[in-house]
Formats: C-alpha cells, structure tokens, sequence
C-alpha cells in the first residue's frame, strides 16, 4: 500500500471514529435527558406524594377530631338521659317530703297552741299536778324544743325547696332530646349551670355576677349549657386557693358576650395557644381528657360566635 492509500485508510478510519463518537454522544445526550426528565418525575411524583401524604395526614386528624367530639357529644347525651332519669327519680320522693314537712309543720304549730292551753288552764289544777307538770317541762327543756323544732322544721323546708331548685336545673340542663334551636335567656343558662356545678366551685371560689341587660339569644340551650359548664369547670380548677370567678355579660347590637375570668395562676403563651386543641391538657394523666375546650370551641362555632382567651402567665 502506498502513501496516498495509507492516507485515505487513514481518513476513512479516523471519519468512522468521528461518526462513532457523533453517535455516541447523542446517545448519552438522549440517555441523559431521559434520566433528567425521570428525575424530574420523580421529583414531581415526590412532592404529589408528600402532599398527598400531609393532606391524608390532615384529613385523619379532622376525622379523629369528628369522632372524638362525636363521642364526646353522644357521652354528654347519655349523662344528659341520666341526669334527667336521676332528676325525675329525685324529684318524686322530694315531693313526698316537702309535703310531709308542710303537714308537719301544721301539727306541730297545732300541737303548740294545744300546750300553751294546757299552760293556761295550770291555774285551775291541784298545786301537786302542777308541780308535776314543771318538772316535766324543765326535763323536757321544752322551751328549747319548741324554739328549735321550729327551727329545724323551717330548715328542713328550705333544704328540700333547694333540692327541687337544683333537680329542676338539672332537668333543664340536661335535656338531652332538645336538639331545636329556641329563643332562651342566657342568664337562666348560666345560673342553671352554676347550681349543677356548685359543688365544684363552692369551696375554690366566690362567684361574682356583672350582668348586663341581655336579649333573648336563638341557640341551643343544652349544648350552651355544656360551654358554661365547661369554662366554670376550668375556672375553678386553675384556682390555686381561694379566689373569685367573675361572670361579665353584655351587648353590643347584635352580639351578645360573655366572659368568664378567674383569678387563677393563668398560662404561657405555649399552653394558651393550644387549649382549644383536642385531647390537650395539663392535667395529670388520668384527671382530664383534653375535650372540654375543644367541644366549647366547637360549639361556639357551631352558632356563629368566637371564643377567645386571654391570660397573663
């Protein structure tokens, strides 16, 4: 082979390296564009899962929350059928007792005039008979008994009106079938509230009424009734010692307010940003389930109203 043919080898062979690596490199072009554009995929596969994931992650909260207060509220309708049940079954008996003390109470001022008879009519009976008839009395201390019998009758009478008052509360706060929204006056909500719950308060706190000239509200009374209950409850627990739970009511057009405040220790801003939150709570394990807040908050949103707290640390 000559030079001119080594020449043309040459050529053809280096131009058959040069299509070689033309092709090669549109290879890898190709084969890297298709990698960048699976990556990109990917990437976008990634991002619709993650926020798919937070989405699903969200919608399993709301749906435990739903259920929860769900629960919360079919828990607070069978403890209103109970307490209504309990209500009815107490107020019978009460009945009965209140009755009886009225009879009573007649006998007995009866019985008292019949003495006092008898005390006048002394002058005419034998010196001996009468003799007797004292020391009877001064045994008897019958001046005492008649004083305190009195007394106690009285007592007895404003205990079981009491109990009428309070199992009348009961009735009313515990409808658990009153589920129609009626035109109500708040402050017989709160005052039914605070004598169901008294037994809750009476030893933390002195309960302080500033109440304005209300108008009658269109809500649901039983479930209101849940929301006082639950902001007095708590009142009175962040209450270290004795303290005062004020109760502030007033209006401003259309809107009604009311404000429950207790001189408690109060809360960081950690803890008030979080009350409402179901299921938290500060309380120790096994004193608190973290809904009663919760459940107001949804109440309160429930008829078209907002719920706010305000507290220094």
């Amino acid at each position: 082979m000559n030079r001119a043919e080594r020449e043309v080898s040459t050529k053809v062979s280096n131009f058959g390296l040069f299509q070689d690596a033309v092709m090669l490199e549109s290879q890898v072009r190709r084969r890297t564009e298709e990698l960048e554009s699976a990556l990109r995929d990917n990437e976008r596969i990634n991002r619709d899962l993650t926020r798919e994931r937070e989405e699903q992650r969200i919608l399993i909260k709301k749906l435990e929350e739903a259920h929860n207060q769900l629960l919360q509220s079919e828990k607070l309708a069978s403890i209103g059928q109970l307490a209504a049940g309990v209500a009815h079954e107490i107020n019978n008996p009460i009945g009965f007792v209140t009755s009886n003390l009225g009879t009573l109470k007649n006998y007995t001022a009866q019985l008292f005039e019949l003495l006092d008879e008898y005390v006048q009519a002394e002058s005419k009976l034998p010196a001996e008979t009468v003799q007797r008839l004292a020391t009877a009395k001064q045994t008897a201390d019958l001046d005492f008994v008649r004083e305190d019998m009195t007394s106690l009758i009285a007592e007895s009478m404003d205990g079981t009106a009491r109990v009428r008052r309070i199992v009348q509360d009961l009735r009313d706060f515990s409808r658990p079938g009153d589920s129609e929204w009626k035109s109500v006056d708040l402050h017989t909500c709160i005052d039914s509230t605070l004598n169901v719950v008294w037994n809750e308060i009476k030893f933390k706190a002195e309960v302080v009424r500033e109440f304005g000239q209300l108008p009658p509200v269109e809500c649901l009374p039983f479930q209101l009734n849940q929301v006082f209950l639950n902001l007095l409850v708590n009142a009175a627990q962040a209450i270290p010692e004795r303290g005062t739970i004020t109760l502030l009511t007033a209006c401003d057009g259309d809107h009604v307010s009311i404000s429950v405040a207790d001189t408690g220790t109060g809360m960081p801003p950690e803890v008030r940003d979080r009350i409402f939150d179901p299921f938290f709570t500060t309380k120790p394990v096994g004193k608190g389930t973290g809904l009663g807040l919760s459940v107001a908050y949804g109440i309160i949103e429930t008829h078209g109203g907002r719920i706010d707290v305000d507290t220094a640390p």
